[in-house]
């Protein structure tokens, strides 16, 4: 192995998938896609998710949406938040994905390209529950919910879902957001066939406030084995990736590993614990290009060294190294650069 590794056990992710869908239940699992899959590999992840039975993906961007389209079939819906340019919008509506709507003018311009193409959208309306994410302001939904109804008469679109995010800071701001979408579900079922899709909901608030679930719940994280910063250790759900480099050489009592900064790890990781075939030993340094790592009995070149991973080595999940930086767990896995290789196991 020349280069690093970030191993990805299909047989945790399917795992995960039947977790999480064991906890939401009744509400169905969209499975979210953004930034390559948490830094896992969008082809993979759509795959095995497919093969796990998967009926929703989730991905922030048409591009990853047509991508997840690709290689998922016609078989499954997928959804795309991002506004987007008029050719995407037209590349979404000609391979049946649906969007995401967080304005009036976005909603007028999925309705143009839908008059222009003869091709009809299928939409979810965004109402801002107080997150100022994009999203209709409550005073200007029931005009936007009456223009979608006008075009949807036209055969333009199809109204089929209310949505939002939430801070998923505090229980209160919570139960605040919900109330002013349960608002936004109302005023859009009194203009016409209620909304089939409602989801307020991701990886955190779906899991631990079932009373916020819609009939669709957008997790992403968590089915990755992602736990939240700061959050407890998640029954059931377990991390999907190790990221692993091999010993090059000794220096002075200390093993140096071939992974560093340029590769995409924080050089503020130092101090934290990695796993060894000795368990657990402190990542003394890190480099560009390398990194150092605290001797173990009998340790030689070609030994490998886990950086992040389930814990079976000593080392820490990626969320406990985030933890240790003030950031998130995802970020530590999608700052990975190229050049280490991903493997899928299992």
């Amino acid at each position: 192995m020349s280069r690093p590794e970030l191993r990805i056990s299909s047989a945790t992710f399917r795992a995960n998938i039947e977790a999480v869908r064991a906890r939401i239940t009744p509400s169905a699992l969209m499975l979210v896609l953004k930034d390559d899959a948490y830094g896992h590999g969008l082809p993979w992840a759509v795959e095995t998710a497919v093969a796990a039975g998967v009926e929703w993906f989730g991905s922030y961007d048409v591009r990853s949406g047509l991508d997840a389209r690709r290689i998922a079939g016609g078989g499954v819906r997928v959804f795309a938040w991002a506004t987007s340019t008029d050719a995407e919008i037209d590349e979404a509506l000609l391979r049946d994905v649906e969007l995401g709507v967080g304005s009036t003018e976005y909603l007028r311009r999925i309705i143009d390209r839908a008059s222009v193409l003869g091709t009809p959208a299928r939409v979810h309306l965004k109402i801002d529950t107080g997150l100022h994410r994009n999203g209709i302001l409550p005073e200007d939904w029931a005009g936007a919910v009456a223009e979608a109804r006008q075009a949807e008469r036209a055969g333009l679109i199809e109204l089929d879902g209310v949505w939002s995010h939430i801070a998923e800071a505090s229980d209160e701001e919570d139960d605040e957001a919900q109330a002013a979408f349960l608002q936004a579900v109302r005023i859009a079922g009194e203009s016409g066939t209620a909304p089939a899709s409602r989801h307020l909901t991701a990886s955190a608030a779906s899991w631990w406030r079932p009373e916020l679930r819609g009939s669709v719940s957008r997790i992403g994280a968590f089915c990755y084995g992602i736990r939240s910063a700061d959050g407890p250790e998640l029954e059931g759900v377990r991390p999907v990736a190790a990221l692993v480099a091999q010993v090059t050489e000794l220096v002075e009592g200390e093993a140096v590993i071939g992974i560093g900064s340029f590769d995409g790890v924080p050089s503020t990781l130092s101090g934290a614990p990695v796993g060894t075939p000795a368990g657990a030993r402190v990542l003394r340094t890190i480099d560009q290009t390398t990194a150092t790592v605290a001797e173990w009995p009998g340790m030689q070149v070609g030994d490998e060294v886990t950086l992040f991973g389930p814990g079976s080595h000593g080392e820490s999940s990626a969320t406990s190294l985030a933890e240790r930086i003030d950031t998130v767990g995802e970020e530590i896995l999608t700052r990975l650069s190229p050049r280490v290789r991903r493997v899928v196991l299992d």
